[in-house]
């Protein structure tokens, strides 16, 4: 029998008996549709997680710090009333820079250093709490960020300000019932950082120094959910200037180390190498990208979870096929023993059955498709508008609830369905197939 004749053959018979083939259809359906809403609903989960871990610029990059963890505590000698001493870790200085740099796929090696003085940033009659980072780079470009406006450029005597710094200025002379501080616009203004340390007497009597210093703002960064947003960036060499007024003597990065050092990858598939490598020189060295290791690995496992839920259903489809086959037998046992008294080989009466379960496992499958996508969309709409009510009553921002379903989840559930109505209607068409033409004839 040719293919065509095939085809025809299985689809007049389907179309016979549509109602039976419409019911044992809609079980196929739901488990299709339960395969696809939850499978698509666990992908959507991950892909809000894995976004809520910053920019994609941060994938790339791993932070190295002196290994604190590692530090052997050492008994006190002296009493057991004695607080216990550490062994300091290795400090990270120009000879460590170096030493990362040469990592083979490592594009850049920029050290940090954190303002050991209390900063009170002000323009006019706004001020604000300044997370001021000391940042051994011109250009902070090469750490991906976008700048909403001036130059990513840096050096003594200028700042670079995050979007989101710009939200925290308060008026703190503001009245009862004043309208609210407009965000002031810091671009190409000059800012005065208000700078204070304590130092102690012989006495035990503390006394507070100030300083105040004036910058000009070159930049500000583009909010993208990472560090940068609530930051504000000086040079390395200022901020080190600053620290040294603070401990009363000159920093020396080669002996003090620094605060931690970003390294930059020149492709984000070698960042975990990179990683390894730099924990094996003895420093505490991590990255966003093993969160996000851990996370997606959690997904995968949920994902097969949810799979194995709606695959339930789909077994259950899988009997009403099979039910559905045998009674067809029963049923056309004669029309059977017709087609093999005029030359249809058992080959012939195998795949005719087999189509027609395949064909009702397709048609399942399409409609499982459609009903999971319709649901998806639901689940969006009713899952942004409870999100957008738990934001406004939440402090800051939470997750959504989204559904993503890939197309290879499409084509997977139709074809897997198919294969469910096929192995479904293995046992039936065997059976068919192997009547002898004289019995079937005589059936009633």
């Amino acid at each position: 029998m040719k293919l065509k004749e095939l085809i025809s053959l299985i689809l007049l018979n389907l179309n016979r008996r549509k109602g039976r083939v419409l019911l044992t259809s809609i079980g196929v359906v739901i488990g299709t549709a339960a395969v696809v809403v939850l499978v698509s609903l666990a992908m959507g989960l991950q892909q809000n997680a894995n976004e809520q871990f910053g920019s994609v610029a941060e994938m790339s990059q791993i932070t190295v710090m002196p290994n604190w963890e590692a530090a052997v505590a050492l008994e006190s000698s002296v009493s057991s009333t004695s607080p216990t001493q550490y062994n300091e870790p290795d400090p990270i200085t120009s000879d460590v820079l170096a030493e990362l740099a040469a990592i083979p796929g490592v594009a850049h090696v920029i050290p940090r250093q954190y303002l050991m003085a209390g900063g009170m940033m002000k323009f006019g009659r706004l001020e604000t709490y300044a997370n001021i980072i000391g940042i051994g780079t011109d250009d902070i470009s090469a750490l991906g960020n976008e700048m909403a406006s001036g130059t990513s450029e840096i050096r003594k005597g200028t700042i670079l300000v995050g979007e989101q710094v710009l939200n925290s200025f308060y008026n703190l002379s503001a009245r009862p019932g004043q309208d609210p501080t407009e965000l002031p616009d810091l671009q190409g203004q000059t800012v005065t950082l208000e700078l204070s340390k304590w130092s102690s007497d012989e006495s035990g009597n503390y006394t507070e120094t100030k300083k105040v210093i004036r910058l000009q703002v070159a930049g500000i960064i583009k909010s993208s959910r990472s560090e940068a947003d609530y930051s504000v960036y000086m040079s390395l060499e200022q901020v080190q200037d600053i620290n040294g007024w603070v401990m009363g003597r000159r920093v020396n990065p080669d002996q003090d180390g620094y605060d931690m050092v970003l390294v930059v990858a020149e492709d984000r598939t070698l960042v975990l190498d990179i990683t390894a490598q730099i924990n094996e020189m003895g420093f505490m060295a991590y990255t966003s990208q093993e969160y996000i290791q851990s996370v997606n690995s959690f997904f995968v496992v949920l994902q097969i979870i949810f799979g194995g839920v709606g695959g339930v259903a789909l077994l259950v489809a899988a009997i009403g096929i099979a039910n559905t086959m045998t009674m067809a037998i029963l049923e056309r046992t004669r029309e059977i023993g017709l087609m093999k008294a005029v030359g249809a080989t058992n080959q012939d009466v195998l795949s005719i059955f087999l189509g027609e379960a395949a064909g009702i496992g397709f048609i399942g499958g399409i409609g499982g498709i459609v009903v999971g996508i319709l649901v998806g969309k639901l689940i969006d709409v009713f899952g942004s508008v409870y999100m957008a009510g738990q934001a406004s009553s939440a402090y800051g921002g939470v997750g959504g609830i989204s559904v993503s379903t890939p197309i290879w989840l499409m084509l997977f559930a139709v074809l897997f369905s198919t294969l469910i109505g096929l192995i479904s209607g293995l046992y039936p068409a065997l059976r068919a197939a192997s009547l002898v033409p004289v019995e079937a004839l005589k059936y009633e």
